[in-house]
């Protein structure tokens, strides 16, 4: 494969520039075509028909994560602050729009001002220039989305690249309940005070964070893409041992792959991981509601999201390790043909994961290795899914197969490295991700 010669921020730069110019370009034209017309409901509306775009496609996830946890220390949210979260997209296309969850609130979360940018540099707060666009809902800037419910935004015109850093501003002016948290996302955020949404320079984004807040998906319209796939999972899909900002985790690779390669199904690549994830139970911290299991999350995170044909499940690994320790494999096998059973009645493709190793970590003790190997004995008999990837061969030491090779080896003997995640991704069969029908339930 050739590489760029320029040095990686400097390509991205180039690249960034040059959608910068499409952007400009597009809305140029956009504004040109739309008219004077400033009635209040004829604008609403005109702005959701003139967003969709003319040529032939879809909707389909470009980028997506889970809402995990209520932040801790936020019960009135985080009013009068400008949360600015970065993310990497994984197609490419011609309009975008933004999902906004309150999962975790208490209280109803008004968002006054929200807008989608470029960032003009790799997973940093400044924007392309003449790249803001501020969002609206239902045709107004501000949206009230209630507690444990989510909104979606009107379509804007905007070139979305492919593995473009993407940066959603949210403000809200006034107290709420806690705020709706992805805690791992390996990727800086930016925090500003006061009403700083639509601001291009980076001076204002003095506060640095490791999470995502509020934000839970971006669809882009797409002539190219077929769909997604989804990869719900624990620690090891959240790519929680990953290198921050490099976009390193196994989905990542993934998403290359589907990009690059000739015969690939052209998948957006969506990241349902949350690192303590377990299959059978949810609960974590003092809150019962933290980390819902996946069997409770399952439709949100899974079902729900645009353009699904497949989902990737790697889960179990914490059913074993956390606390009630699941000490039958049957009761995980059970848990993950129900997930299969419910993504068949909607016509979704499950390919499913070996768990990988875990002896040398932390606690584990022998009890647990041999559950782990009962739940990959029956995995890859076959009938629990419709393909098999078998991430625990692709990462175990072949001199001591109980334990990850160490070059895949983040160094806690659990999470991989980013050569793991890269192992990973490269182990699943492409032709295995192609959405075949399926039957209603095992």
């Amino acid at each position: 494969m050739k590489r760029s010669p320029l040095p990686h921020g400097a390509a991205y730069a180039v690249l960034a520039s040059l959608v910068g110019v499409v952007i400009v370009v597009s809305v140029a034209i956009f504004l040109t075509a739309g008219g004077s017309d400033d009635r209040p409901a004829d604008r609403a509306h005109e702005a959701r028909r003139s967003a969709a775009p003319a040529a032939t496609g879809g909707w389909v996830g470009a980028w997506s994560t889970s809402p995990a946890v209520a932040e801790a220390d936020t019960p009135q949210g985080l009013p009068g602050r400008s949360i600015r979260n970065v993310l990497h997209t994984t197609l490419a296309g011609s309009s975008a729009r933004v999902h906004l969850s309150n999962l975790f609130g208490t209280t109803p979360l008004t968002v006054s001002h929200a807008s989608l940018a470029l960032a003009a540099t790799p997973g940093g707060p400044a924007a392309v220039p003449g790249s803001m666009r501020a969002l609206t809902f239902g045709g107004r800037s501000t949206v009230t989305i209630p507690a444990g419910r989510a909104t979606v935004s009107d379509p804007v015109r905007f070139a979305v690249g492919y593995a473009a850093d993407l940066m959603v501003t949210t403000y809200s002016p006034t107290p709420s309940g806690p705020v709706t948290l992805h805690p791992y996302a390996r990727q800086t955020a930016y925090l500003a005070n006061g009403d700083r949404v639509e601001d291009t320079e980076a001076g204002a984004y003095t506060t640095k964070s490791p999470y995502w807040r509020y934000v839970t998906a971006v669809d882009v319209w797409s002539t190219e893409a077929r769909g997604s796939v989804v990869a719900l999972g624990d620690s090891i899909t959240d790519g929680v041992s990953s290198t921050v900002g490099a976009n390193r985790r196994w989905t990542d690779f993934l998403a290359d792959r589907l990009r690059s390669e000739p015969d690939a199904p052209r998948y957006g690549v969506l990241n349902q991981g949350i690192s303590g994830n377990r299959i059978l139970l949810g609960g974590q911290g003092t809150s019962p509601a933290n980390n819902p299991s996946a069997l409770e999350r399952f439709d949100r995170d899974v079902l729900s999201r645009v353009g699904v044909r497949v989902v990737v499940v790697e889960l179990g690994v914490n059913d074993i390790l956390r606390r009630p320790k699941q000490t039958d494999p049957a009761r995980i096998v059970a848990g993950l043909r129900q997930l299969v059973a419910r993504a068949h009645a909607r016509g979704v493709r499950v390919v499913g994961s070996t768990l990988t190793p875990i002896s040398g970590h932390k606690g584990v003790v022998p009890e647990q290795e041999v559950v782990r190997q009962g739940v990959n004995t029956e995995i890859r008999a076959g009938g629990v899914f419709d393909h098999v990837v078998d991430f625990d061969r692709a990462l175990r030491d072949p001199a001591n197969p109980q334990q990850l090779l160490p070059a895949y080896d983040c160094g806690d003997h659990l999470h991989p490295s980013d050569a793991g995640y890269r192992a990973m991704a490269d182990a699943l069969d492409l032709d295995g991700l192609k959405s075949r029908p399926v039957a209603a339930a095992l």
